[in-house]
């Protein structure tokens, strides 16, 4: 019997008591959620995972431990929930969170699909309804890694791992934010805006592809963040697209992104 629990959190965070970088990303990622589905059925399709924009290979990266038996484990933003369903088949107990129901309706679907059994919470990954130390892995690709607020959800993934635990998170690379122009156009050789301005970008007034509310951080600052909370950086990853990469990608043109990092991993282990 396949069981999927769905903790629905707009019954005491609708309206005003919402964030706004939530109320915002829930409202924009709800309205192309549809544009997700065919991206989320062939990543659950794939027997080996692959990350990012350029579909690097787990056996590259090394994102995720080689066997998760008897481990529980959450991915914080979990979108169509394709991570999850690759922690799962290495023999974890998954949790799902993700801001927008519609991507969870998606989520739900390729679950009862393939016999997974998950539990999914429509929520905010910087307030997680669950016990301290409750899980032995947490993972973001591009979900709560860069919708959320730094300042709150990296101290919640802390929260919520046991000692020993680790956060794994892949987004954007802060050389892509300051390459971009105010306008949204394609990252291009010039620096357009403040590196140490990159902590909450606003893309909804943008020329061109408008989207959310996103965050960043200088490394400086990461590196501080982790310290200051509780975690030891066990690895950390700048990511680079294969040459053979000429077209673009969320605004990425495949050959900037071959000369410059793109994207970035973080491999975190929370302190005894």
């Amino acid at each position: 019997m396949l069981l999927c629990y769905a903790y629905d959190m707009n019954a005491k965070d609708e309206g005003s008591s919402l964030p706004e970088h939530v109320a915002v990303n829930r409202s924009y990622w709800d309205a192309m959620a549809s544009d997700w589905i065919s991206a989320g059925e062939r990543s659950w399709k794939q027997d080996e995972p692959s990350w990012g924009i350029w579909a690097l290979p787990e056996s590259e990266l090394k994102l995720l431990p080689e066997t998760m038996q008897g481990m529980k484990a959450i991915e914080l933003g979990c979108g169509t929930a394709y991570v999850s369903c690759w922690m799962a088949r290495r023999g974890a107990d998954i949790v799902g969170i993700d801001n927008s129901a519609e991507q969870l309706k998606t989520a739900r679907r390729l679950m009862t699909d393939y016999g997974q059994n998950f539990t999914f919470i429509h929520g905010n990954a910087e307030n997680v309804p669950y016990p301290d130390a409750s899980f032995d892995f947490a993972i973001s690709e591009y979900g709560a890694a860069i919708w959320c607020d730094p300042e709150r959800w990296i101290p919640e993934a802390h929260r919520l791992l046991k000692p020993g635990g680790q956060l794994v998170f892949l987004g954007t690379h802060p050389l892509a934010i300051v390459a971009t122009p105010e306008n949204g156009d394609d990252c291009d050789t010039q620096f357009h805006r403040s590196y140490f301005g990159i902590g909450k970008q606003d893309w909804r007034e943008v020329d061109i592809n408008p989207g959310g509310i996103e965050f960043n951080l200088t490394h400086s600052a990461w590196l501080k963040l982790f310290r200051d909370t509780g975690f030891e950086v066990i690895d950390y990853l700048e990511l680079q697209a294969p040459a053979q990469f000429a077209e673009t990608k969320f605004s990425i043109p495949g050959d900037w992104a071959h000369r410059w990092p793109s994207e970035q991993v973080w491999k975190l282990k929370k302190l005894d």
